[in-house]
């Protein structure tokens, strides 16, 4: 974070995280089993950390995308629209 901090002070900063596309499918399926619900806790304790991640560089003022890797492109240049908008570039 410190590194983070360090960057956004002179430039703007966008992180890319992406989504666990197979932790998702573990999240919305439903355990039949005690194993698949200690697997389903583990991917929604990942899923929520990296949440907790882009809330908090958010607050820094560091820009980031949450996406899946078959969003990428589309959620970029939304990001970049947004930002363009608010005329930091």
């Amino acid at each position: 974070m410190p590194y983070l901090k360090g960057i956004a002070k002179n430039h703007l900063l966008v992180v890319v995280f992406f989504k666990n596309t197979e932790l998702n499918s573990l999240i919305f399926e439903s355990a039949k089993t005690a194993q698949q619900a200690y697997d389903k806790v583990i991917a929604e304790k990942f899923a929520f950390e990296k949440r907790l991640i882009v809330n908090e560089l958010k607050k820094y003022g560091i820009y980031s995308i949450l996406t899946t890797p078959e969003d990428l492109t589309i959620d970029t240049i939304n990001k970049y629209l947004e930002i363009k908008a608010r005329g930091l570039i």
